[in-house]
């Protein structure tokens, strides 16, 4: 239903005149409903007088695995969504076209371009990204009298101002911090761990990793962060909502969730605390266009694909307040500069991506199992079941495994 509504749609502004027809491929849940509204209002009217409409196609339920068996099966869309986490594994079935000298990727965030590069070509866009920011609520500081979280922060002045929160009372704590690999890791790179070496190799012992956990751990094992789970939250996002934590580190996904769910909370936003390599970590979430090597329209899906990261398209994404846009020349763009809690915290994200040592998402061809050992020791040494070490070596154990099953 959503595909034909998207195609009638195309048709009117067509007149009929239907030369081509791309078909995209996506995530459904708001997706196509935005494609509709970004066809009609901003990008339809151009492509159809080339004559080219478009129809989208989401992917319901596992979407990785309904697109690998699409690219397997030869049925998948001329144009079609690579999240950064299974990225490698979707370039690696040759069905991806490379981009090389058929669209312009210097107006783009290198951060966002080098997540879609492999082996020097480029293979996806990013129709927009996400970061990490530290979330602060104001008030709980002020109570606490304790100076709110700033871009001045390292590792240690960062928690010590967690631990002034935590002492206002039994029942407040200073963080949320999970225990998982997609929040952690940012702090991983700030130590200067990289998730892979030049080998390719994953090495959780490396001194970097071990500081970087025993630092994130250390918090929670004090009771200066507590874990979302223990407090009846399934992610941080709730804990930071209830007011019982100080900080939360999420991304601008979370703006909407405090807008419907927490409308009078007063919070700021700024930027991931300085670790040990001197510099921030961070992540890179983010989905990029890519097109099918199989196309019989090549030519009209690398235009759709120029329409859909256009500067006039990103920008109306951007004012709808849907995603943070992937074009550099949006960083000066007067939304950021509003003044607002959203508008800063948006603008905070924006620049995460080009601060300090950014990585994607991603996990080479293993994808996203990649991070169970490592969620595992997270548990087991914030929950005392498992010293650093000990937890650290059982993950390394698990990984290598893994890691040369995948192969």
């Amino acid at each position: 239903m959503q595909r034909i509504l998207i195609s009638i749609l195309a048709l009117s502004i067509v007149g009929g005149a239907l030369a081509q027809q791309i078909r995209i491929m996506g995530y459904g849940g708001q997706d196509p409903a935005i494609l509709v509204r970004l066809l009609d209002e901003v990008i339809g009217a151009e492509l159809a007088a080339e004559g080219i409409t478009l129809s989208y196609e989401p992917l319901e339920g596992d979407f990785n695995a309904a697109l690998f068996n699409a690219l397997s099966a030869g049925t998948a869309g001329d144009i079609f969504y690579i999240p950064v986490e299974t990225a490698p594994g979707i370039i690696a079935t040759g069905k991806v076209l490379p981009l090389d000298g058929l669209i312009d990727t210097s107006p783009f965030i290198d951060s966002l371009v080098e997540a879609y590069t492999v082996d020097g070509s480029v293979y996806g866009i990013a129709k927009d990204f996400n970061t990490l920011a530290v979330f602060y609520n104001i008030d709980l500081f002020l109570e606490a009298g304790v100076d709110v979280p700033d871009e001045h922060d390292t590792w240690e002045t960062f928690a010590d101002k967690l631990r002034g929160v935590d002492a206002l009372d039994d029942d407040v704590y200073g963080a949320c911090l999970p225990a998982g690999f997609d929040r952690f890791g940012a702090f991983a790179f700030a130590a200067g761990w990289d998730t892979f070496d030049e080998a390719g190799v994953s090495n959780l012992l490396d001194p970097a990793f071990v500081e970087a956990v025993t630092w994130y751990t250390d918090l929670v094992r004090e009771g200066a962060a507590i874990q979302p789970s223990d407090i009846g939250q399934g992610w941080t996002g709730g804990c930071f909502a209830t007011d019982d934590v100080g900080v939360a580190i999420e991304g601008a996904w979370m703006l909407g969730f405090l807008r419907n769910e927490a409308p009078n909370l007063q919070y700021g936003t700024t930027f991931m605390p300085i670790g040990p390599s001197g510099e921030r970590g961070n992540f890179l979430y983010t989905v990029a266009y890519g097109i099918n090597a199989d196309s019989p329209h090549r030519d009209a899906a690398l235009r759709v694909l120029e329409a859909l990261t256009s500067p006039e398209a990103q920008q109306w994404v951007l004012e709808q307040g849907l995603a943070i846009p992937s074009r550099t020349e949006l960083a000066d763009n007067p939304f950021f500069l509003e003044g607002t809690p959203e508008a800063t915290a948006n603008a905070i994200v924006f620049e995460g991506a080009a601060d300090g040592n950014v990585l994607g998402f991603q996990f080479g061809n293993i994808g996203t199992d990649w991070m169970t050992p490592i969620n595992d020791a997270l548990v087991a040494i914030m929950t005392g079941q498992a010293s650093v070490d000990e937890a650290l070596t059982e993950a390394q154990r698990d990984l290598t495994a893994l890691t040369q099953r995948a192969r």
